[in-house]
């Protein structure tokens, strides 16, 4: 079996003895590439190993841990070994964004976002991890502290420690959406309109791993050498993907996807230049299929516009099916549309892992204006409010579209608002909205990419129909029930709300 040692450049030297606890001496996880034949040898060894985005159609890169490198070792499968350059970047200013802070200067920024703008913005802290660093994001609205009947937009960065261009976008948009509240129009809708979530670093013990003080030797993993990537529940390898436990980070976003129903998300990774959308974990595409085509190119288009020729263009042009590029199990975007309805995809931002801090500015431009266009995309689609016709009450309902809806693709309504927010492509819809005890009731709904229809419904309990019409000819009263059934029931109840039911 051949054995390399490269850096990043790939100039190799042959190693006469090596064994596996030699490998690890420096850190807990190792870098290498090998050649495959088929995608499908590939798929395999993603359930062992971690393959990276720089994989291309003959040679695969890959991160693992000690037991993941010895797992594959039994495969007799000639590798390569590459060692990251040092990287000795010099560090520009916080006021130009090409610049990364130090571990307290982040915090020391995100505690300055709430401070300054105490009414549209506050942070939280999600949860303190062994080593003492924190996993915080912060929240913007009109009403910080309020749930409304608006949807809730998450973004989140740098779950694998080393890709880092998504850390310094993100502290720069909330910067630049915070200080746009009022002045620009756009900005100030969003915050109105949407309930904004925003974490920078969703792996600190990753990015730091080399100390408080700079990012130059951040890691893929966290500080127990796990995957974050691989670390969630999977729709079709079960609780466990990876055969770990949840770690402190994961369960950090478990718990958060678990209170706010977030309805469209997207995980900002590095390493390469797209978008990558559903699936991940299987060939099957997503119901909403041409929905996560034309997001995505809106947001691989935005950035080829504001950017010099040939930034973001890998795969097909910007854009790829998670699977179709090579499978990934336990990886959080599915999570997020399975288990938690939400519309998530992965963000590729930068060739480079963690990119030169002078050219931070330039991705900048050219993703800010998509970021803002895929928040601005969580308005639009079929949304409003189910409501118990009796009472009023909201309720959580299932909203499910006839004949369309598979793998989890349908949505709930929400409580304490009762509203819902279905993301979909343009077309003619059959919506079923149902809950246990209460008639279902299918309306048909027509909508157009980018724009909005309200649909406010309200599901009638089991038990009584209440009166659509009341028709009178000739003497004559005909009654219909509030699913437009014609009935010869007579007797009426009114209610204190001033509503006429028929008792069934």
């Amino acid at each position: 079996m051949i054995k390399k040692i490269l850096f990043l450049l790939f100039i190799p030297f042959l190693v006469i003895s090596q064994n596996i606890n030699e490998i690890f001496t420096e850190k807990g996880e190792v870098f290498f590439s090998f050649q495959y034949k088929n995608k499908s040898k590939l798929n395999e060894l993603s359930k062992i190993i971690s393959i990276d985005h720089k994989t291309n159609a003959e040679i695969a890169f890959a991160y693992a841990n000690k037991k993941e490198f010895s797992e594959f070792l039994k495969l007799n499968i000639d590798y390569t070994i590459i060692k990251k350059k040092p990287l000795n970047f010099t560090n520009g200013s916080k006021n130009n964004w090409n610049y990364y802070p130090t571990y307290q200067e982040y915090v020391d920024m995100m505690i300055g976002f709430a401070d300054s703008f105490p009414t549209i913005c506050k942070l939280h802290h999600l949860g303190t991890l062994n080593s003492g660093r924190e996993i915080l994001i912060v929240q913007i609205s009109d009403n910080v502290s309020q749930k409304e009947n608006e949807p809730s937009f998450l973004y989140t960065s740098s779950m694998h420690g080393d890709e880092l261009a998504g850390y310094i976008l993100s502290l720069r948009l909330i910067d630049y959406i915070l200080n746009g509240y009022g002045t620009d129009p756009k900005l100030t809708d969003l915050i109105n309109e949407v309930d904004i979530w925003i974490n920078p670093l969703a792996n600190p013990d990753g990015a730091y791993a080399g100390g408080n003080q700079d990012v130059w030797s951040a890691t893929r993993y966290n500080a127990n050498w796990i995957d974050l990537n691989r670390n969630y529940p999977d729709p079709q390898d079960g609780p466990h993907p990876d055969g770990n436990p949840y770690q402190e980070e994961t369960n950090i976003f478990l718990g958060l996807a678990d209170t706010v129903n977030f309805t469209i998300s997207a995980n900002m990774h590095g390493g390469t230049e797209l978008v990558n959308y559903p699936w991940d974990t299987w060939s099957t595409l997503a119901a909403d299929n041409n929905w996560w085509e034309y997001v995505s190119m809106e947001y691989a288009d935005s950035c080829q516009t504001n950017s010099s020729s040939g930034y973001f263009n890998s795969q097909n042009n910007g854009i790829t099916n998670g699977y179709d590029w090579y499978e990934v199990d336990g990886g959080r975007q599915d999570y997020m549309n399975y288990f938690r309805y939400c519309r998530e995809f992965t963000l590729e931002l930068s060739d480079d892992k963690t990119p030169n801090p002078n050219d931070l500015p330039t991705l900048w431009d050219a993703n800010y204006p998509s970021l803002l266009n895929y928040m601005e995309q969580s308005l639009f689609g079929i949304r409003g409010i189910v409501t118990d016709s009796i009472t009023g009450n909201p309720l959580k309902a299932k909203i499910e579209i006839s004949g369309h809806d598979i793998d989890s693709s349908h949505v709930y309504s929400n409580l304490p608002i009762g509203n819902y927010h279905r993301h979909i492509y343009q077309g003619n819809y059959d919506i079923t909205f149902s809950k246990s005890g209460y008639h279902p009731k299918t309306i048909n709904a027509s909508i157009l990419n980018n724009d909005i229809l309200v649909e406010d419904v309200q599901l009638v309990p089991i038990g009584f129909a209440g009166i659509e019409e009341i028709k009178s000819s000739e003497n004559k009263r005909q009654t219909y029930d509030i699913l437009g059934r014609p009935t010869d029931k007579k007797e009426i109840r009114i209610s204190k709300e001033g509503k006429t039911f028929i008792i069934e």
